[in-house]
């Protein structure tokens, strides 16, 4: 048995996904560095942090975290700043040639955690699961299920999009190479702007 309105969920995340939020500005930026390969440790990140931030919303804290503004607002500066150290690492990397497979200047471990700090502090995830993940659980029924059915589809869909992304980066690397500096000196901007954006505007 499918949960409520589950096409209805798969639209929502659909345009959720075609949506260039922090991730996939990250992810972009990263793909024209350290090639697309790379970018699956990212993405793998990304979908764990979006699974332990379901659970912990379906099974744990949807009502503490409603009642605790102090514990939100920590992890908001939290996002804030780490937004600004990884606008940094990435303004001052450079693209790199995805033939030289030997050049590596961060490790697996590493992309996973950018991935997963990236997404376990995206305002819109945090938006997401608590305000609309549950709206499609019938808590009266098998909501386990339910649940996995939901979480299933949206780990695999972000994660499918998470690499079309950094596909197409890949596709534009000609063009970044004649241009070296604009992809990471835009991405820096825009992380830093959402930066900002978030810390003055996410008030709980």
């Amino acid at each position: 048995m499918l949960p409520l309105d589950y096409f209805l969920f798969l639209q929502i995340i659909f345009f959720l996904f075609i949506t260039p939020g922090t991730p996939r500005i990250v992810i972009i930026s990263y793909a024209m560095n350290y090639g697309t390969k790379n970018c699956i440790w990212i993405a793998l990140g990304d979908v764990t942090a979006n699974l332990i931030q379901a659970t912990l919303v379906i099974f744990f804290i949807d009502s503490f975290i409603a009642d605790n503004a102090e514990t939100l607002n920590i992890l908001k500066w939290f996002g804030v700043f780490y937004l600004f150290y990884l606008s940094y690492d990435i303004y001052k990397s450079r693209p790199k040639n995805f033939s030289n497979t030997s050049i590596k200047s961060k490790t697996l471990i590493s992309f996973f955690k950018d991935g997963f700090i990236v997404a376990g502090t995206s305002p819109k995830a945090w938006i997401f699961f608590p305000l609309i993940f549950p709206q499609f659980i019938n808590f009266n029924e098998n909501y386990i299920s339910q649940f996995i059915i939901l979480i299933s589809t949206y780990m695999i869909l972000d994660f499918i999009s998470l690499i079309g992304y950094a596909i197409l980066a890949k596709k534009l690397l000609h063009w970044i190479n004649a241009n070296p500096r604009i992809i990471s000196s835009i991405s820096a901007c825009v992380l830093i702007l959402i930066a900002i954006f978030i810390g003055f505007t996410q008030n709980y």
